[in-house]
């Protein structure tokens, strides 16, 4: 949203909405004229709105707080791509101390099968890439076996040995690409542990980088239903 300093008009970014119903509905109770559009706000952005209409709003505020990519992905329309670098996320996680220990480490992906289930059923085509280290780290391993509840939802899964991806020029940070618009910049700490907020860009030459990035590694990528994890001991 920008507010002009000028004139007080106000202009609003959101997404385009070309649904017949919506449309429709707002036509109820007024005129939509041919160079006007509808846009999409999320609740959220409702205390920014108010705040910049009694002219207390700050520069580069974000209302209650950015959408994260989970949010993202529940609206996108056609398509989101995930490419992840790192050898451990967070490793605090109740299964993956299981899966360490001896135990099964499994547990069930419900919540986010269901979102990934959601949008699949849109005809959104989710494409997930992993850069691994061989041997892989036991998070790797974990990761793996889990791997199967992202297939079953919807997901189509790729791995790339790093020994296969030394020439390739890549981000320093994973990322989820959405409808080749917006990218999403995940970051962990050294230890794996999750940094809660992302970086964002709409940048059309950050967006063409990630994109060319993601489809170098997906090209040399190995499905998951055929990619199988080194024995540690035969690397010894």
């Amino acid at each position: 949203m920008y507010v002009d300093p000028d004139t007080g008009d106000y202009y609003f970014q959101g997404q385009l909405i070309e649904d017949l119903r919506v449309i429709a509905e707002i036509a109820r109770h007024g005129n939509l004229h041919s160079d006007e559009a509808v846009v999409r706000l999320p609740a959220r952005m409702a205390s920014l709105i108010a705040a910049a209409a009694a002219g207390t709003y700050e520069p580069d505020g974000l209302g209650h707080g950015p959408a994260d990519s989970t949010e993202v992905l529940q609206s996108a329309k056609r398509t989101a791509l995930h490419l992840e670098m790192r050898d451990a996320y967070d490793p605090s996680h109740p299964a993956y101390q299981d899966f360490r220990a001896g135990g099964t480490g499994r547990y069930e992906m419900t919540k986010w099968r269901g979102i990934v289930q959601d949008a699949v059923g849109r005809g959104v085509t989710i494409r997930r890439a992993r850069v691994v280290s061989e041997p892989p780290s036991d998070y790797i391993r974990w990761e793996h076996m889990l791997t199967e509840q992202n297939v079953a939802a919807g997901e189509d899964v790729r791995w790339l040995p790093r020994e296969r991806a030394w020439d390739l020029v890549l981000p320093a940070a994973d990322f989820w690409l959405f409808d080749h618009k917006l990218v999403m910049f995940n970051f962990c700490a050294g230890d794996g542990t999750e940094i809660e907020q992302e970086k964002s860009s709409n940048d059309p030459d950050i967006v063409a980088r990630c994109l060319l990035a993601f489809e170098r590694v997906w090209e040399r990528a190995t499905p998951h239903g055929q990619y199988h994890l080194p024995d540690p001991h035969d690397q010894q």
